[in-house]
């Protein structure tokens, strides 16, 4: 069976509606649109974001974090189905990333290696600590994402998921980034 080639507009469409998708299911639960219908559309992005088989494009070993994720959310149910997803994809990062702690390369030295194909044994220690600083990072925004599910109140989730979480994951991101820049500067050692 062929699959539909991935277009720069999808690409779009789907970045947008990822990022978008905590205001998309706080109008939605406003309007009285039903979670099971916007978990539904959920489920659909990682089709739309591959466009082929997800074998192909997926590392084998992140392949148990996104079925565990859609199951769970197809368990829950509800406005459950819909409001913890920022949860579990959190909790997915953790494992995809968390995994090359025990099983290495880390993903982000594999990263590193396309740039750096001879990273010395101070870059593999330094993207080693940058690892686990992502994954503390992944389980403290996987704590608040569902502290907000917990609280009822679905402008506050919606403000941490599509604002704040995003606000503070650029934040490490830049920070991350400046320090390596000095880092590389100091040359090995």
């Amino acid at each position: 069976m062929a699959f539909p080639k991935f277009s720069a507009l999808t690409a779009v469409a789907v970045a947008v509606i990822t990022v978008a998708y905590p205001a998309l299911v706080y109008l939605g639960l406003r309007q009285g649109v039903s979670a099971r219908w916007m978990a539904l559309a959920l489920l659909a992005l990682p089709g739309l974001r591959w466009g082929r088989p997800i074998l192909r494009k997926v590392p084998l070993y992140a392949l148990p974090a996104i079925i565990l994720a859609a199951a769970a959310l197809a368990w829950i149910g509800g406005e459950a189905s819909v409001l913890y997803y920022p949860v579990a994809v959190n909790l997915s990062l953790l494992l995809v990333f968390g995994i090359g702690l025990w099983l290495p390369p880390t993903l982000i030295e594999r990263m590193a290696r396309l740039r750096h194909p001879h990273l010395n044994e101070r870059g593999v220690r330094y993207t080693r600590r940058v690892t686990q600083i992502w994954c503390a990072f992944f389980l403290l925004n996987a704590s608040a994402a569902a502290a907000t599910a917990l609280s009822g109140n679905h402008a506050l989730w919606a403000f941490y998921n599509g604002f704040l979480a995003y606000a503070l994951m650029g934040l490490l991101f830049g920070g991350e980034w400046l320090v390596r820049r000095r880092v590389m500067a100091a040359g090995p050692r």
